[in-house]
């Protein structure tokens, strides 16, 4: 905690960082060698003086003399390499004769691992530690101790193939800006005008709080990217609208969870791994926020449809008793211009970073237009910063990813994978697929969206994609559920978050959630195997695809709800279950059976609930 000269010494720092990032994107052409670690070093600086070494230590102005040393030796050691970069270049692989050289790489190293477990915890460490280990046997081990230390210091920091690999160099150029954009984009005060929105649409149908919840989500969702973010500006709002409709506490912390978890997968501004994405693939982010949007829509629909089934079923009709009193919706619509303005110059082919600037400065003016929302000089400096802290969050466990991924690549660990899943599957996608997916979720449950997909797309993406799946539905298959883990218990953030908001238990409402958003789980697997949801194929294609993907969330929903016309029996929701399955299968005959087998269910389900209904009737 910071106060006085101290704090004001720290603000105008974070200020000449945002400017640097700003500058070097935009204007400079820096070699990657000098830039990267500049910015990982710049990171560092901030960490450390942000995050305790002990969680709840907030004495003012109040610095460890071991915090000290390693806001010196950290930084310094990623400045001596930008300042030394032509020799580092020149020397290649004979740095490692150098032995101040291996020393610092080596303090370097330790000091990202250290500030990376105050950011994140302990869990990513333990999955470093253990790969670490592996690969240190796998080179020599203790045969030739030194050699074999010397070499892993060089790849993980004297390369591009460890801490400042593809992850950290898209954060530094693109991630960065975005972030400072969406700061600046949250004062214009386009959060409170969505949850107006989505309560002018929703706010008097049945459960209207809970859909709320939902259409509110999505619409921050495309602008935040963050599931915990998300969760907290808009739970704040519509968690309380939802309990006093008579929600309980852990049904309302789960809608909220389920559906803020899809801001991440939500264009145009979509998680950080999007933009990763984006890089290892090779083609324009455009593409990749393209292919997103249906099976993002049918998520949310998906958890939509659910909270009016439930509505439904637990008989809350439209006059709930609780109305949210907002402002006039069409006075605020200019507020969405500069997402407009963004999707616009995205399409029309500006490079991301010039995008996100431009956009910045025009969320600035169309903040100004507004009293409650103009900023003046010390709004300005904060927001900066809010930018440069939540830039650190992301920052900081990416450049840890690159440790995690030089050790896999060099150890040979992805392809040992690669081949186990070949052969225990004989050549099956579906075993592949589940392999991936047992492991996205056990990564995601203790790292970062960002990490959890970095490490699984270099553990499972070659498998998938050796089976003739593109690279596209792969990446975009193990990012899904990279996201997913967020609300997978044990550890599920999103959750947690809400069930704070909500004073709920935090287990049941983390299991709720995750039975919310059971879509996110299905629809991958039907992008893989049906292209075309991802805009791979025809129109007529796509068009036929997404339609079965909507019978499929819809039967799923009012399976997991338990209503479809009238309370479900235990059968009838199995019987949801096994033709939403049936829709994902690629052929002519699933479809045939799915859309049989849907329109027989709802059938059924009509006719049964009219006649109860008529019986229920006095004569």
């Amino acid at each position: 905690v910071w106060e006085g000269l101290p704090k004001l010494v720290i603000r105008w720092l974070m200020v000449a960082f945002s400017a640097y990032c700003i500058i070097d994107t935009v204007f400079l052409s820096t070699r990657q060698e000098v830039r990267l670690p500049m910015f990982v070093g710049l990171i560092l600086l901030f960490g450390f003086l942000t995050f305790p070494a002990k969680k709840g230590d907030e004495r003012v102005n109040h610095m460890p003399w071991y915090d000290i040393v390693l806001l010196i030796a950290g930084p310094g050691a990623y400045f001596f390499y930008a300042v030394n970069a032509q020799n580092v270049v020149q020397m290649s692989a004979r740095v490692m004769q150098n032995d101040l050289y291996m020393i610092i790489g080596l303090i370097g190293i330790l000091a990202l691992v250290e500030l990376c477990r105050r950011c994140v915890g302990l869990p990513i460490l333990c999955v470093a530690g253990v790969l670490l280990v592996y690969t240190f046997f796998n080179l020599g081990g203790s045969a030739d101790f030194k050699m074999t230390l010397y070499q892993v210091i060089r790849t993980m920091f004297y390369t591009f193939n460890g801490i400042f690999g593809g992850p950290i160099s898209v954060c530094a150029k693109f991630i960065v800006v975005f972030i400072i954009f969406g700061a600046f984009l949250e004062r214009t005060g386009i959060a409170q005008f969505f949850i107006n929105l989505a309560n002018a649409v929703a706010g008097a149908a049945p459960g209207g709080p809970a859909k709320v919840a939902v259409i509110s989500s999505a619409l921050c969702g495309m602008v935040s990217g963050s599931s915990v973010g998300n969760t907290v500006t808009t739970g704040s709002v519509t968690i309380p609208m939802m309990k006093k409709t008579g929600y309980k506490p852990e049904f309302a912390g789960a809608v909220e969870a389920a559906a803020s978890t899809g801001g991440q997968i939500m264009p145009p501004i979509m998680g950080a791994g999007a933009f990763i994405m984006a890089e290892i693939i090779g083609v324009q982010y455009a593409q990749i926020a393209a292919a997103a949007v249906l099976p993002a829509v049918a998520y949310f629909l998906a958890v939509f449809i659910l909270v009016h089934m439930i509505a439904k079923k637990k008989g809350l009709g439209k006059d709930s008793g609780v109305h949210y009193e907002g402002k006039p919706i069409l006075p605020r619509v200019y507020r969405l211009l500069p997402i407009v303005v963004l999707v616009v110059m995205i399409i029309m082919g500006y490079s991301l970073p010039r995008s996100a600037i431009y956009c910045t400065i025009f969320s600035i003016i169309i903040a100004a237009i507004s009293p409650e929302t103009r900023m003046g000089p010390r709004k300005l400096l904060q927001t900066l910063m809010d930018g440069v802290r939540q830039a650190a969050n992301i920052a900081i466990p990416t450049a840890a990813c690159g440790i995690m991924i030089g050790i896999v690549v060099n150890s040979g660990v992805a392809v040992k994978i690669a081949k186990l899943i070949g052969t225990s599957g004989e050549g099956s996608l579906f075993i592949a697929l589940l392999i991936a997916a047992l492991g996205c979720l056990l990564l995601g449950m203790a790292l970062p969206t960002v990490a959890a997909y970095l490490i699984a797309v270099t553990l499972f993406a070659s498998a998938i994609q050796g089976l003739g799946i593109s690279a596209l539905v792969t990446n975009m298959f193990i990012f899904y559920f990279g996201v997913v883990a967020q609300i997978t218990p044990p550890v599920c953030l999103a959750s947690f978050t809400a069930a704070g908001i909500a004073g709920a238990s935090a287990w049941k409402t983390g299991w709720k959630a995750f039975s919310f958003a059971i879509t996110a789980f299905i629809v991958p697997f039907a992008f893989v195997y049906r292209p075309a949801i991802l805009l791979e194929g025809t129109m007529v294609e796509i068009i036929i695809a997404y339609c079965i993907v909507i019978a499929a969330t819809y039967l799923l929903a009012c399976g997991i709800a338990g209503y479809l016309f009238r309370p479900l029996k235990m059968w009838e929701r199995i019987a949801c279950y096994v033709v939403a399955f049936i829709f994902i299968l690629p052929s002519s005959m699933s479809d045939i059976i799915g859309i049989a087998g849907c329109a027989l269910i709802m059938a059924y389900c009509f006719m049964t609930g009219k006649k109860n209904a008529n019986k229920a009737q006095p004569a």
